[in-house]
């Protein structure tokens, strides 16, 4: 599992940094400045997630056994495509229908840290 969090982990960290260019060098002439940096405020998160994916994979390597990290890195994974990608199609498209999700991204990403605190407190 550690390998599927790194690899995971940097692909998103791809994604992020080709998104990012995107962004920069694509959109900001046909996107409102709004618009703009709602895009960057989901790459911002997204890359966040994308290196705590990395973290997980790491931790799993010496904490093999811990499903809790290992749900951790899930709840981060799953929080990129409601957070991060909704705000990029809302920042896209402008459709507000997008926006509704985005919260449960959000909350996905508090509950991965969260778990994350509660399993490393309680590894030996």
């Amino acid at each position: 599992m550690p390998k599927t969090f790194l690899l995971l982990g940097a692909i998103n960290t791809l994604i992020c940094i080709a998104l990012g260019a995107f962004g920069a060098h694509g959109l900001k002439n046909i996107m409102t400045d709004d618009m703009l940096t709602t895009f960057h405020t989901g790459l911002q998160y997204h890359l966040y997630h994308a290196l705590g994916l990395m973290i997980i994979g790491l931790l799993l390597i010496h904490f093999t056994k811990s499903r809790l990290i290992e749900l951790s890195g899930w709840l981060m994974l799953l929080g990129i495509i409601l957070f991060s990608v909704n705000v990029y199609l809302l920042s896209l498209t402008e459709i507000r229908a997008f926006a509704v999700i985005t919260p449960f991204g959000g909350f996905s990403f508090i509950t991965a840290w969260v778990i994350l605190v509660i399993a490393l407190w309680k590894e030996k």
